[in-house]
């Protein structure tokens, strides 16, 4: 039996995981009371049982006290019971605007602030958090992309890592993403917009793609930039400096549907597992299509 324990930050997801888990298959169960964590996985891990996979939803609202629900945990370890531990996180900020969106209390701010309850909140679960075993942060994640890690953890089996690359595009005149960890400014290689051939197309247009890969500028900068973020030294070297999540935006010269060449590139790039592999193999127009403000 799979059995997942669901916990983490109100607003972070929770719910939202349970769900996706049920349609999953698993058997899922919400804010259980804590008293009864115990006897609910004696029951489901009894011999015969029909349930093979089972979600439990924990958080601050099932019990006031949620030091009892990480001790009654430790309990059931210590019996024997194997069972996992998923953390939904997200940034404070993200938390205080769906609160204002919903226009929900937050459980622990019921006479203060919002974001005096996500501190509270956060202390409470701070042990938890550091023994979770996996821990995804949903500030900036669709529920798409949500289901789609949720699957590869627990139905494709695959081996979980919490580092998260987020590949934006973006216009400078509506300024630098707040988020952005890395920015590429390539706006000094020629832009196929003022050619009047080429102005209806789109980045991912062959046309576009072999105008700009047509000047030995744009293949030296990819050249260097892929030395640069060569994905196993990057990778390795977030991964070493304890750093869970990395936005990466790359902004480069736009068509009329302001769709951009360079972002294509850059997620090949970070996502290449092959370091020796040709750039202008990794040039497909099916590969991402992102929408940017035109940037001129």
């Amino acid at each position: 039996m799979r059995f997942v324990v669901v916990t983490g930050m109100s607003g972070g997801g929770k719910r939202t995981a349970l769900k996706l888990l049920e349609d999953a298959g698993f058997y899922c169960v919400d804010n259980l009371p804590v008293s009864l964590v115990e006897k609910f996985v004696e029951l489901i891990a009894m011999p015969g049982s029909e349930i093979s996979k089972v979600a439990l939803g924990l958080d601050v609202r099932a019990d006031q006290n949620f030091t009892d629900a990480t001790r009654i945990l430790e309990q059931l370890k210590e019996k024997g019971y194997k069972f996992e531990i998923l953390f939904m996180d997200s940034d404070d900020s993200a938390l205080i605007k769906r609160y204002k969106e919903t226009r929900r209390v937050h459980p622990l701010a019921a006479d203060g602030r919002v974001e005096d309850g996500i501190h509270k909140e956060r202390k409470i679960l701070e042990t938890i958090r550091k023994n979770s075993d996996y821990v995804i942060d949903t500030s900036n994640l669709l529920v798409r992309e949500l289901k789609e890690e949720l699957d590869r953890i627990f139905v494709q089996n695959e081996e979980y890592n919490s580092l998260m690359v987020t590949v934006m595009s973006f216009g400078f005149k509506h300024g630098i993403p707040a988020d952005a960890d890395l920015v590429f400014d390539v706006r000094f290689l020629p832009n196929p917009y003022y050619i009047e051939e080429l102005k209806p197309q789109t980045g991912n247009d062959k046309g576009v793609q072999d105008y700009v890969m047509s000047f030995p500028e744009t293949g030296i900068f990819l050249d260097k930039l892929t030395d640069m973020i060569s994905p196993k030294k990057v990778m390795d070297a977030i991964r070493q400096n304890g750093i869970d999540k990395e936005t990466i935006n790359n902004c480069y010269v736009t068509r009329k549907d302001r769709t951009l060449v360079g972002v294509v590139s850059l997620r090949a790039l970070v996502l290449e597992k092959n370091e020796q592999r040709p750039v202008e193999e990794l040039m497909n127009p099916n590969v991402v299509k992102r929408t940017a403000w035109l940037v001129s």
